[in-house]
């Protein structure tokens, strides 16, 4: 792993920690689309998550993060004011998650129901990335 500079792992701290204290909401999902882009904004942290280290596919973490980049595509097209064909499987999330945004929620919701998945995959991806930090 790569030592993370400080203004990175400060960033990276924060938005792990809003991750954990958002309650499962639609803002549960923005917070965990800040955690994704504040990885994708950064060429080390993006390069540790998608190395194909050994550690890193004995604990899955490509597939992990491409679990959490879904959540952080889908907020911002539900966010944005794009008139391009987003194709039938991002148009569904992006259905899910506005009854998410309506507080519309039920088990029959596919983030929904995997909301403390997500949670935990966000854990596992920190962890893997900061791997002297306690988790909360």
């Amino acid at each position: 792993m790569v030592k993370l500079t400080g203004k990175v792992k400060s960033g990276l701290d924060k938005k792990f920690q809003k991750v954990l204290k958002t309650p499962a909401s639609f803002n549960f999902f923005v917070a965990i689309h800040g955690f994704i882009k504040h990885i994708e904004s950064d060429s080390v942290l993006i390069a540790s998550v998608l190395s194909t280290a050994k550690a890193n596919q004995k604990l899955n973490i490509p597939a992990k993060y491409a679990n959490l980049k879904r959540i952080y595509q889908v907020v911002k097209d539900v966010g944005g004011a794009s008139n391009a064909d987003l194709g039938h499987i991002r148009y569904a999330a992006m259905v899910e998650f506005n009854q998410i945004r309506n507080n519309d929620v039920s088990d029959s919701n596919s983030f929904w129901k995997k909301r403390e998945l997500f949670r935990k995959l966000v854990g596992e991806i920190y962890q893997r990335l900061s791997p002297d930090s306690v988790l909360v």
